[in-house]
């Protein structure tokens, strides 16, 4: 301040020029994978070479998706293997790994069929404790659930149970009660209901 009471002119200037604010926050940004999240069944067809399967880990893991079951198996074309992979996550998620899956290498054709009329299957053996006072009662149980008996042991037997993943599971939970020794599942395995063929789209 002046002897006279009076601001310098640089000091005027600058209490008059607007102030910048000291931090500014970046825009929000909506990034696509929040939705909800639900159950997807995914196809996938590749050739059958070393690798493939490392592959298709790696880019689910990195893309943060748990791999709940996945099956591999032979197609008609013996150069050729199918992939079903169910997983979890919204559908831009998956729609965006399912993307990128398809641009690897070896990687033909893939197809989410979550939404589509398929054949759902899954095959699982179950050991379950049973001896003479409650092995009738298991084996009431498979046959209501069109399971049938491959083994037979004095305190044990052993389960074969098809059809989807909710029916495994619903089996699953009843026999718990009587203890599982064992388990193995096969993972699911789907095709679309139809004429349509993933497969054939791969040999045109």
């Amino acid at each position: 301040m002046s002897p006279n009471g009076q601001m310098p002119a640089d000091q005027a200037a600058n209490s008059a020029a607007p102030q910048a604010p000291a931090h500014t926050a970046p825009p929000a940004r909506t990034m696509p994978g929040h939705g909800e999240v639900h159950r997807h069944v995914l196809v996938a067809i590749v050739l059958n070479k070393p690798g493939v399967l490392n592959r298709v880990a790696s880019l689910m893991r990195a893309r943060s998706f748990n791999i709940e079951t996945l099956a591999v198996s032979h197609t008609d074309l013996p150069e050729v293997s199918r992939m079903t992979l169910t997983l979890r996550g919204d559908d831009v998620a998956v729609e965006q790994a399912a993307k990128q899956l398809y641009r690897l290498i070896d990687v033909l054709k893939v197809q989410d069929v979550t939404s589509d009329p398929t054949v759902e299957h899954e095959i699982a053996l179950i050991k379950v404790r049973a001896d003479d006072r409650n092995r009738g009662e298991v084996l009431t149980l498979a046959e209501m659930y069109k399971a049938k008996v491959v083994d037979l042991a004095a305190e044990s037997l052993i389960v074969e149970a098809t059809g989807t993943e909710a029916e495994v599971d619903a089996l699953i939970g009843l026999l718990r009660g009587f203890g599982i020794k064992e388990l193995v599942r096969s993972g699911t395995v789907v095709m679309s209901r139809g004429a349509g063929s993933i497969e054939e789209a791969v040999k045109r």
